[in-house]
């Protein structure tokens, strides 16, 4: 089962989630920040992004400083939902 990222109410209602997606045990330990079709994704080793498109510019310093704030705990969800591929 996918891990939601809780977020402040005014991300939320700009349409921002911040997800640990399922069927990613083979991929760099990621989250994924989505805006309605928007995806980008974030590495949990180094918090750079992994693309470069969509514009990594247009992800608000706000969202960045909440993803940053649980680094911890969304290491402890990618490290449970993939031992196999820890952080």
């Amino acid at each position: 089962m996918a891990y939601s990222l809780s977020l402040p109410p005014a991300l939320v209602a700009s349409g921002w989630k911040v997800k640990i997606r399922d069927r990613e045990r083979c991929e760099t330990p990621h989250v994924s920040v989505l805006r309605r079709l928007a995806c980008w994704r974030v590495s949990l080793r180094d918090m750079s992004f992994l693309d470069s498109s969509p514009d990594p510019r247009r992800v608000p310093a706000a969202l960045l400083t909440e993803v940053w704030r649980a680094r911890e705990l969304l290491t402890r969800a990618w490290n449970g939902m993939y031992p196999e591929n820890p952080v």
